[in-house]
């Protein structure tokens, strides 16, 4: 799978540093691969995705901001992802986005 052929950090790092259509095909990217596959959840978690998706969040493009949600709706079908994502605030920019 494209996850366990190391995909998932250089992913992670695009959302970090990449330019605004590489961060955002990136955020879509870790939504895919996090949807209903709890392995690649805890995976993109663990390489640190949450801090710099709750960034895109807050301060992406539009599109930016939308695959970030995306992606961080399918990581917080774990519980631990789930906190983790509610303890980097994410919530105040979510909320903002689904009333936009």
């Amino acid at each position: 799978s494209i996850a366990a052929a190391g995909a998932i950090p250089p992913l992670v790092e695009l959302t970090k540093n990449g330019l605004d259509d590489a961060k955002n095909a990136a955020a879509w990217a870790l939504h895919v691969l996090a949807f209903n596959d709890e392995t690649n959840q805890v995976s993109i978690a663990a390489a640190g995705a949450i801090p710099p998706l709750v960034e895109l969040a807050k301060n992406g493009t539009t599109r930016a901001k939308e695959a970030a949600a995306f992606a961080l709706s399918s990581l917080a079908h774990n519980d631990d992802n789930l906190v983790s994502i509610a303890g980097t605030g994410a919530i105040p920019p979510l909320v903002d986005l689904a009333k936009n």
